[in-house]
């Protein structure tokens, strides 16, 4: 059996070669031992039949292995100029002779520096590329938040919005002018608390600024 690789080969038929011969050799063998076994069983039955034979099945037995061993030797050295020939002629591709796959590297051939440049370029790419995706997940997931955020603030005008109709159907101010008012009165309350805090830090600044004045001790008569 050959042992040379025949990769190319391998890659046209997706098997290779010698694989191939191998099951050949061993279906011939296989049909070989069944020929041999059911030759045996004829003559077996023949000698049967006959009246005095002196035959024994061992001594049949015996010439049937004789006999496949001088096959098998047989055999073996046709079957070697066989794979000879199949391996030469039938499973082998010329040397001129290229798969459809391999035409395009035969078309655009790059040398070793031009392919490390190419992959150089190709794993900047690649870089970019989970960038922009993270990028692109980054601005999503914030345009669902603006989302979320947009769908509660116009439920929160909706509400205003029904709270306002109410206060007018019950003959109360404009809730806008209300809230509006509240919000100058809160103002408004803060200065007067700022100013009230401020004239009280004053005053206990101005208090421990003051002499103090000692009183006279009577002498006793």
């Amino acid at each position: 059996m050959s042992v040379h690789a025949m990769c190319y080969e391998s890659q046209f038929f997706e098997f290779t070669p010698q694989t191939c011969i191998l099951r050949v050799y061993i279906a011939f063998q296989d049909y070989l031992f069944e020929m041999l076994l059911v030759v045996e069983k004829v003559i077996m039955k023949k000698l049967e039949s006959m009246e005095g034979s002196k035959i024994s099945h061992f001594q049949i037995r015996e010439s049937t292995e004789k006999y496949l061993n001088f096959i098998k030797e047989r055999f073996n050295i046709l079957f070697q100029k066989m794979e000879s020939w199949l391996l030469k002629l039938v499973l082998s591709i010329p040397s001129n002779v290229l798969l459809l796959e391999d035409k395009v590297h035969a078309q655009y051939s790059y040398s070793k520096e031009e392919f490390e440049h190419l992959q150089t370029e190709t794993e900047t790419l690649q870089k970019k590329c989970k960038a922009e995706s993270l990028a692109k997940q980054r601005l999503l997931a914030e345009l669902e938040e603006q989302k979320q955020v947009q769908a509660e603030l116009e439920k929160t005008l909706t509400w205003f919005d029904g709270l306002d109709k109410i206060c007018r159907e019950h003959g109360n101010i404009d809730l806008k002018e209300s809230f509006g008012f509240m919000t100058q009165t809160s103002r408004k309350l803060q200065d007067k608390v700022k100013e009230i805090d401020m004239k009280h830090k004053k005053l206990k600044v101005d208090g421990s600024t003051l002499t103090p004045i000692c009183p006279r001790i009577r002498k006793l008569k």
